[in-house]
């Protein structure tokens, strides 16, 4: 199946990533989101970092000006009937997934792929909620999108091995590496990155050491590029404990239960980077 034309449901800080890859690499994106003021905050946000690769040589002014060009915004969800495949870079609510993919399911087209950038939720129940189970899959990103080059290609269990292989492509069109990871929670990243964090926040609701020991101790000690509770202040505290609280649900083990002073923390309104207040102080 060849893919050409790209929707992107959401223009958050996912959702502009994925759209700027897309359109830096020839495709054709219609980006998708709630208000004009969104959109119109997306478009600067790809426009600033697309200057960024500039800068390292990385992008052209010309390259740059044409991809800018190829992106198409919208409020309008009927704006992506037409695309090959669907992003959706929603917030990361399983409800709310729930009630977007059989809205998508009842636009788009019978052929179309839909793929959810999930972090955590479960691509079989997603599928579910839609009448093509063989043509969803998850297209799990990190962020920042356009800077790492993985991708966690998750398949659920009615998800066909043509729509697998068409999604592996087009993460190479990307220059991407695409993994394959079968539907289990927290996939792999994040199952394996989030029980660190949230010992790391153990430790310091224990007493056993400051958010600046721990993270001093994982960089010079384990050479991290970054600390874990630095990590986990700029993907966003309620982020952290939405996934833990994903896999504590989902494999019912002890081991992922999510510190209480994480859930605090949340509580308080401390979310890290994006309120300015977390395990560090923001301006």
């Amino acid at each position: 199946m060849e893919i050409m034309n790209v929707g992107v449901i959401g223009a958050g800080t996912m959702g502009n990533g994925i759209a700027h890859v897309f359109a830096a690499r020839g495709f054709n994106v219609v980006l998708v989101d709630t208000t004009r003021e969104i959109l119109d905050r997306a478009l600067s946000t790809i426009s600033i970092n697309m200057d960024r690769q500039i800068k390292k040589q990385v992008l052209t002014e010309e390259e740059k000006k044409a991809a800018l060009a190829r992106i198409a915004t919208s409020t309008d969800l009927a704006a992506v009937k037409a695309a090959d495949v669907v992003v959706e870079a929603v917030y990361e609510s399983l409800k709310t997934k729930l009630e977007l993919l059989p809205r998508l399911d009842q636009l788009c087209r019978q052929k179309t792929i839909l793929a959810s950038n999930t972090s955590s939720l479960p691509i079989t129940q997603l599928a579910g909620a839609t009448r093509r189970p063989d043509r969803v899959i998850g297209m799990h990103f990190m962020n920042p999108v356009p800077m790492i080059k993985l991708v966690e290609v998750i398949r659920g269990y009615a998800t066909s091995d043509e729509t697998f292989h068409t999604i592996q492509n087009l993460c190479n069109a990307l220059d991407k590496t695409g993994v394959e990871v079968h539907d289990y929670p927290g996939f792999v990243g994040n199952r394996l990155l989030m029980p660190m964090i949230n010992e790391a926040i153990f430790v310091v609701y224990e007493g056993a050491a400051t958010p600046e020991a721990v993270d001093t101790v994982m960089k010079l000690g384990m050479n991290h590029p970054m600390g874990p509770l630095h990590l986990a202040d700029f993907i966003g505290l309620d982020v952290c404990l939405a996934i833990m609280e994903v896999l504590y649900e989902g494999f019912a083990d002890a081991k992922y239960r999510p510190c209480p002073l994480l859930r605090k923390m949340v509580h308080a309104g401390h979310l890290g980077r994006k309120t300015g207040r977390g395990f560090y102080g923001y301006e």
